[in-house]
């Protein structure tokens, strides 16, 4: 895995908060080089990572990698409120300069990691599709989708975001397509479909005319075996015209579970049982939840802006807790071993 580190900027303190390198400046001029253990944890539960990025961060951007001892948990692993997930023990200014950077790189990743893990778990055994690309910057991209990687999430939706994990990114056929080729979802569909390698499957979205079931069918019957599923993705501020006949009893706008079993059971009822839906747009871990408790026929899940939100407390503080072999840690932390930490060689 190449992390692409900027390393001679990180070492020179560049990235970090300018409080950490003027530490550093004042031991090295002081002459002062007190031997620490430096502990780090998370705030909240959830599933760690971006571990292996901090463990590179230590290991390229240190004043002195020999001189460190490092022990960490992996990215994947479960982790408490409060627990030890890494220590660093050496002299202090060798890696003072790198807290900012080792604590973003595992705030970032543990947090798309556990929010993508948690809708992962709420949709299992059907396929999370991780789309929240175009929810944050473009640089996130590579380190969010290897954390979706390491949460379980089925796909990603750009090549960057496979790119530390060597795979490709997945899509289907966009509104933007769609309205390319005249609002005509069966021709652009058609096009995909020829153009595209035979390998790559072609999932088209099917609401842009707010009309799900015969645009569904239209599809299925124009492409045959070619057509891998369909994706609805109504708007949340409308309503499909499939579901009109039968509001009354529930919510009827936007991807509903009605609008979800009326387009399962065209597809059934026309020969194309084996067409998957997709539904998306809006949804989180308690609309899974509730989609999978009420059986709803959904194939696979495409999650966005859920993911990326700071929807938990994935903060991660670091406190020196020993300095020169004797506890130095401020009021109210202490040291806390971890028997689950391993060395880092």
């Amino acid at each position: 895995m190449v992390f692409d580190l900027p390393v001679e900027a990180m070492r020179a303190g560049a990235y970090s908060d300018r409080y950490f390198v003027n530490s550093r400046e004042v031991l090295k001029a002081d002459g002062h080089s007190p031997q620490v253990l430096m502990q780090v944890f998370c705030r909240g539960a959830g599933w760690l990572c971006g571990m292996d990025e901090a463990i590179a961060i230590v290991e390229l951007a240190s004043e002195n990698r020999d001189a460190l001892t490092v022990r960490a948990l992996h990215d994947g692993d479960a982790i408490a409120a409060f627990e030890t997930v890494m220590t660093i023990e050496g002299p202090y200014h060798a890696f003072a300069h790198l807290e900012t950077l080792y604590l973003g790189a595992l705030a970032r990743g543990t947090r798309i990691a556990t929010q993508t893990k948690r809708v992962v778990d709420a949709a299992a055994p059907k396929q999370v599709l991780f789309f929240p690309a175009r929810h944050d910057h473009w640089q996130l991209q590579t380190r969010d989708g290897y954390a979706a990687h390491v949460a379980g999430a089925g796909s990603v939706s750009t090549d960057m975001q496979a790119k530390w994990w060597g795979g490709r990114g997945i899509g289907t056929l966009p509104h933007a397509a769609i309205a390319a080729y005249g609002g005509d979802t069966t021709l652009a569909a058609r096009k995909f479909a020829e153009h595209l390698p035979a390998d790559v499957p072609i999932v088209a979205l099917v609401d842009f005319d707010n009309d799900s079931v015969p645009t569904s069918l239209a599809v299925a019957r124009a492409l045959g075996p070619r057509l891998y599923g369909v994706r609805l993705d109504t708007s949340g501020g409308m309503v499909d015209k499939s579901v009109v006949p039968q509001m009354g009893q529930f919510d009827p706008r936007g991807v509903n579970a009605q609008l979800v079993h009326n387009v399962r059971a065209a597809l059934d009822e026309a020969g194309f049982s084996s067409v998957r839906i997709v539904a998306s747009g809006g949804f989180n871990v308690e609309r899974i939840r509730h989609f999978e408790h009420e059986r709803v026929p959904v194939d696979a899940y495409g999650i966005g802006s859920s993911l990326v939100g700071n929807h938990g407390d994935f903060d991660f503080t670091a406190d020196i807790v020993r300095t020169n072999g004797k506890p130095s840690a401020k009021a109210g932390r202490m040291e806390r071993p971890n028997p689950r930490l391993e060395l880092v060689p």
